[in-house]
């Protein structure tokens, strides 16, 4: 779920059965598949992983859905909650904090509206801090997706949010185009 200032909001819908029968079947999914390598193409589809697309390759690979969980849930790579297209990590390691990491991270959730841990409705954003960003050099220091920001302001902050915004914004318009 989301968290905004106005309060929760749902989650978009899931993929449809349809949609995950027809991606398991691209994807080959039968009995002795590699349950690693499916549910990471699972989630590269649909952005995580569905509860119904757990059960599915369950059943496909013969897999118990205990173990299917196991798996997901021993990986952090994985998630079953719709996250945001874009991971911001903020670093809050000892140099960061130091350096001003907590006013950076209140610039982040005030952009944004959300706390760690959440995606915004929209989901094009999803904020986790992490202990260390391995570039203590440039505290305070973020990541978005792979690329590290650093000796960073409240104002930088915005600036580099905002520079994420136009390629979602146009993105969305390229898909809602006739």
């Amino acid at each position: 779920m989301t968290q905004t200032s106005d309060g929760p909001s749902s989650p978009a819908p899931g993929p449809s059965d349809a949609d995950v029968r027809e991606l398991l079947d691209r994807l080959d999914v039968g009995r002795g598949a590699n349950l690693i390598g499916v549910l990471q193409a699972v989630q590269d589809h649909f952005g995580y992983l569905p509860a119904p697309a757990l059960e599915r390759i369950g059943r496909r690979t013969r897999t118990p859905l205990s173990r299917v969980y196991g798996v997901v849930s021993f990986y952090a790579q994985f998630y079953t909650a719709p996250r945001g297209r874009h991971t911001i990590r903020c670093c809050r390691g000892t140099a960061c904090h130091v350096r001003g990491a907590a006013r950076v991270l209140d610039a982040i959730q005030r952009a944004l509206g959300i706390e760690d841990g959440e995606s915004t409705p929209d989901l094009q954003f999803h904020l986790e801090t992490v202990a260390c960003l391995g570039t203590c050099f440039l505290a305070p220091a973020m990541m978005i997706d792979s690329e590290y920001y650093g000796n960073l302001t409240p104002q930088r902050v915005e600036s580099v949010l905002r520079s994420y915004r136009p390629a979602a914004a146009e993105q969305a318009n390229r898909a809602n185009a006739p």
